[in-house]
């Protein structure tokens, strides 16, 4: 029970970093310039944390096959769900610009935002609770890119939110749901796979970087580009770099 709160706990802490920045982009004119830098290096740091931490991990424990199908399988399910939801508003759920439809322009886009921003959210989070299976402490790499990333994720959105015409239960709403639904998934993680065998564990962190990994090109690149422009890839190699030598050095 213990080990179960604890993942909680961090897959809580590494939410609520979405409710800061949602509170940054609805109480402060936040410049687009600066939208764009912090999510193209939150993308950096995730991207590293696929690498070094997810895809890696779960090659060791279940094997390259294993962690080679369940990295397709995740990004090619994320992939399929996300073009459901795009169908239905959500396609633009991260962009700070003018790009998300208001409820009068398309019905239905709200729970579409909701349900996209909690489709992005869960692998992140299960993947905190799973790192705490070998008895150690939580990874601290992942914590880090998870933390990072959320709060352009959370400040990109919530503008973009906020320029639809979205109130402010709204928009806190769905951060604070998303942020009590990491501390769940990171609990569930732990507590569902802790007797698991190791080809499994493998499989599912393998599925969690696929989905993540997806998400990152589908969501958060493009918002970064569409604004940073030639300084995207600069500005994502040093989210890349600072995750990099915090899972190095960890």
């Amino acid at each position: 029970m213990t080990g179960m709160l604890t993942a909680a706990g961090w897959g809580l802490f590494a939410g609520a970093a979405l409710l800061v920045g949602a509170a940054v982009a609805w109480f402060i004119r936040v410049p687009p310039k600066v939208v764009g830098s912090v999510m193209a290096f939150g993308s950096g740091v995730l991207v590293s944390a696929v690498a070094f931490e997810l895809f890696e991990e779960a090659a060791r424990t279940g094997g390259l096959w294993s962690a080679v199908l369940g990295f397709a399988g995740g990004a090619a399910a994320y992939m399929l769900a996300n073009m459901v939801l795009a169908r239905y508003g959500a396609r633009h759920r991260k962009r700070s610009q003018d790009q998300q439809p208001s409820r009068g322009e398309q019905s239905g886009s709200g729970l579409a935002i909701a349900l996209g921003a909690l489709l992005d959210g869960i692998p992140e989070s299960l993947v905190l609770g799973i790192s705490l299976l070998g008895g150690g402490g939580v990874s601290a790499a992942v914590v880090a890119a998870v933390f990072i990333s959320n709060l352009p994720e959370g400040l990109s959105s919530a503008a973009g939110m906020k320029k639809a015409g979205r109130g402010a239960g709204y928009v806190f709403g769905v951060w604070g749901t998303i942020a009590l639904v990491s501390a769940v998934s990171a609990g569930a993680g732990y507590l569902l796979l802790g007797s698991a065998p190791d080809g499994v564990i493998g499989a599912i962190t393998a599925i969690a970087g696929g989905a993540i990994l997806t998400m990152i090109a589908d969501t958060m690149i493009p918002e970064a580009f569409e604004i940073t422009h030639a300084w995207t890839g600069l500005i994502t190699s040093g989210g890349f770099l600072l995750a990099a030598a915090i899972s190095w050095l960890g």
